[in-house]
């Protein structure tokens, strides 16, 4: 049983595990407003607006792509649809600005593109910024308009603050952050633990079970493979798995301990602030909905030899702290070095030694004065999109020679992994041509990739060289910001993207 706002109206649905916001819309709700283009979370055509408690108990809304959200994490949540949003003839201000602007062309993907700005006008309501191209990029980055007419659609969402907004009061509904959960639970059921002993306990009993938390990849296993799951375990209420807090290791490295079901979008400042690289690599990855959605934790326990997090995380020397069921109904706790968890392709260490672990925590060491962190991804499509490779670089330079060397790789193996024998090359050597040529030459020692859809291994092992021969240009310029465009890396850019 969920029990949601819609729209402001309470609801109470019975629904099966494995289904999702939009099948409970459109096929329990009538709510046919919410389309179901590629569902697989990359058309924007499904997309709505989830509202939860922040920390001081207010209702902040963030967009989702409805066909890959569980239903049941709607429980003690405000679910926001187009239906919702005008009051009578009076539109709501994004409704407006596409109706004067001519932004709906066949107006299939309209809905999705309104709801995206819904939640743009909520943020700039509740923190009055700038829109700028980025932030509106950023917003609009997960809706296709097929019919290419993101002009009118760009000119509206700028133009949304002239309109005034009738603003139902119920969009100011507190939701109940403590509204119960189903810890206890048959047979079928979407499990819901609020703790992590009580997800232990659950893991004990039933460790077959898949574990969801942001549904980006494993709900696609029931749009796209017609996946059946009876029992569904979801972390995203678990109280341990969605902390982040600063932390210093038994070794003396500080940094932070990032919860496995925190989300990318809850990350993201954090990493603006010491990782830019890194907090950039984020609009590749996924749209804004992915974003608010997927989890860290989960792009690590997925083990895609193409996940684009690991290789950062690996060139960082990120450690896992993983929980799973002890004795004599203890919590099993340890901790690895991320280099450790990958063991072959899909394969890592969780349930090596007990059936049930899960990652509680990620740890991310602070960023070091003089170390510097490059992040380079190569795709078909600059966002949204898969990688073919990626490369992740974090050096320093002390006494004129690189020092710390750490390169990893995603796309060029069975699993995300470090470059170690080109490490070696580099390793106390001046950034010179010669020092790179050999980083190069030993990249054919650290990897055998293999040919797919994405790109040929020879395609593969020639990326992989060519952004060594980038980071080498970025080293010897001299130019240490990630976030900063020289002359040679606008080249460089046409042929990375």
């Amino acid at each position: 049983m969920i029990d949601f706002l819609l729209n402001g109206q309470p609801r109470r649905c019975e629904a099966s595990p494995d289904t999702s916001v939009l099948e409970l819309l459109r096929d329990a709700l009538g709510q046919t407003g919410t389309k179901e283009g590629c569902a697989s979370g990359d058309c924007g055509a499904c997309t709505v607006a989830i509202g939860e408690p922040d920390a001081d108990g207010k209702t902040r809304y963030h967009a989702a792509n409805a066909c890959i959200t569980p239903a049941h994490q709607l429980q003690g949540r405000a679910l926001v649809t187009v239906e919702g949003l005008a009051r009578g003839e009076t539109l709501h201000p994004a409704q407006a600005a596409m109706v004067e602007h001519h932004g709906s062309q066949c107006g299939f993907c309209t809905p999705g593109i309104v709801m995206s700005l819904f939640t743009l006008h909520e943020d700039q309501r509740q923190a009055p910024a700038p829109l700028t191209p980025e932030r509106l990029e950023a917003a609009l980055g997960g809706n296709l308009c097929r019919c290419t007419g993101y002009r009118p659609i760009r000119d509206a969402a700028l133009a949304m603050g002239d309109y005034p907004e009738a603003r139902p009061e119920w969009l100011d509904l507190a939701v109940d952050a403590a509204a119960p959960t189903q810890e206890a639970a048959p047979e079928a059921a979407f499990v819901q633990p609020t703790t992590l002993a009580a997800l232990i306990a659950e893991r004990r009993a039933h460790p077959e079970a898949p574990i969801v938390a942001g549904g980006t990849d494993l709900w696609l296993e029931v749009t796209q493979r017609l996946a059946r799951f009876p029992r569904v375990v979801d972390v995203t209420r678990v109280a341990e798995l969605t902390a982040l807090k600063e932390a210093t290791l038994a070794d003396g490295r500080v940094g932070w301990w990032i919860g496995g079901a925190v989300t990318y979008a809850r990350l993201e400042p954090l990493l603006a602030e010491h990782y830019p690289a890194f907090a950039h690599l984020l609009h590749r990855l996924g749209s804004a909905q992915v974003r608010n959605r997927g989890t860290l934790g989960g792009n690590i326990a997925n083990a895609s030899p193409i996940g684009d997090t690991p290789p950062v995380l690996l060139a960082l020397g990120a450690r896992l702290w993983l929980a799973g069921p002890g004795d004599d109904q203890e919590i099993a706790e340890r901790e690895l070095p991320l280099d450790d968890f990958f063991l072959d392709y899909k394969q890592t260490a969780l349930n090596q030694d007990r059936e049930g672990e899960v990652i509680r925590a990620i740890f991310l060491p602070r960023a070091e004065a003089g170390r510097h962190l490059r992040v380079w991804k190569l795709s078909k499509r600059r966002e949204d999109d898969i990688s073919a490779v990626l490369g992740a670089f974090a050096w320093r330079i002390d006494d004129g020679v690189l020092r710390d060397v750490r390169l990893a790789f995603g796309g060029m193996a069975a699993i995300p992994k470090r470059a170690k024998a080109a490490e070696a090359a580099l390793e106390g050597q001046a950034p010179s041509e010669a020092a790179f040529a050999a980083a190069r030459a030993a990249l054919a020692e650290d990897f055998q990739p293999m040919s797919d859809v994405r790109g040929s291994a020879d395609y593969r092992r020639l990326s992989a060289a060519n952004l060594l021969e980038r980071l080498r240009l970025v080293v010897t310029a001299g130019d240490q910001d990630p976030t900063s465009t020289s002359a040679r890396e606008v080249v460089l850019d046409a042929y990375a993207h």
